[in-house]
């Protein structure tokens, strides 16, 4: 029988799950997993840095903080053409979504987000979903990149709300929470997860997680993403996330929001095949692909294509669940 879809998930209930001991933890993910995925796919999503450093945010584990001498060049806003031909690299090397993240604390309407939304089109245009991680959103900006096309909006919560302010002081949760809103009431879909490894407790991370998995709408996609700690930034001396934390992670995720996409995003390029296989095992259903994350590095196509190939995984196709509900349209 199929778990019923729940957003009111009680601290005790996460703290007893994500408590479970971990082989066992991660054979309940892997069922539930099965029962509402396709387990051999795997949303392969492309992340472009289009406008790089100078950020106002003082977010703690972030290089492209204009306060941390992290060398990180400024760079502006990239031109529309160079962004396009990067996406069609990404699609060919079988990338499905292509995300594009600007450093900014938030958007203003001006030239650049207008820029912003021609090339969202183009990419729209070409066959990709779209997703943008742009900063704080209003509610008409939000209107205005739906109507240009944009599929996913990306904004992580990245920690509980208890541990934030260690982490940021330059925004609140509830600035966070109030663009998630806008996004939803635009008809856009939810990309928001979080990062271990920033010196919270076992606690805030399950208490994020009751945060993402009580939301009246599950986000369609949630990042797990390992701390990288970068030199000149406050987090530089952080220990490194162990990979049983991450899948701890995932498999709670999964079992929490059974048919959302959870993406093993950064920190993967240290870790082994074997030890990405356990992450897919306990319900990950998603990567980045191609050799950097903004600035971080990653694994390139290649790598991860030899790993699926070893594994038996395949790219699910770009946008999936309407195909899927247009089908079933014209069928019944």
């Amino acid at each position: 029988m199929m778990q019923d879809i729940r957003n009111n998930w009680s601290l005790q209930e996460i703290h007893d799950i994500y408590n479970t001991p971990l082989l066992e933890l991660v054979f309940k993910a892997a069922t539930l997993h099965r029962q509402y995925n396709d387990t051999a796919e795997v949303q392969v999503c492309t992340l472009l840095s289009i406008k790089t450093g100078g950020c106002s945010e003082d977010c703690s584990y972030c290089p492209q903080a204009a306060r941390y001498n992290t060398g990180v060049d400024v760079q502006a806003l990239m031109k529309k053409e160079d962004v396009l031909q990067y996406a069609q690299k990404a699609k060919e090397a079988g990338s499905t979504r292509f995300c594009m993240g600007a450093a900014w604390r938030e958007v203003r309407d001006n030239r650049d987000f207008d820029r912003v939304l021609d090339m969202v089109k183009g990419v729209n245009e070409l066959g990709m979903e779209v997703c943008c991680t742009l900063g704080m959103l209003t509610e008409s900006q939000a209107e205005r990149l739906a109507e240009a096309g944009l599929y996913a909006y990306n904004h992580n919560l990245d920690t509980s709300k208890e541990h934030y302010s260690e982490i940021i002081t330059t925004r609140t949760y509830d600035d966070r929470l109030q663009t998630l809103d806008n996004v939803r009431k635009a008809g856009v879909t939810v990309c928001c997860g979080g990062i271990i490894g920033l010196g919270e407790t076992h606690e805030d991370r399950i208490r994020m997680l009751h945060t993402l998995s009580n939301m009246p709408e599950h986000p369609e996609s949630v990042p797990i993403n390992a701390l990288v700690a970068i030199k000149g930034t406050p987090l530089e001396n952080n220990e490194k996330v162990v990979v049983w934390d991450m899948i701890r992670m995932i498999a709670t995720a999964r079992i929490l929001m059974p048919k959302t996409m959870v993406r093993l995003s950064a920190g993967r390029t240290d870790m082994s095949i074997s030890e990405q296989a356990m992450c897919f095992m306990a319900g990950a259903n998603s990567i980045f692909a191609g050799d950097k994350l903004l600035t971080t590095p990653n694994p390139s196509f290649d790598e991860d294509n030899a790993m699926f190939e070893l594994l038996g995984l395949k790219p699910r196709k770009a946008f999936k669940e309407e195909k899927q509900y247009l089908s079933e349209m014209v069928e019944a």
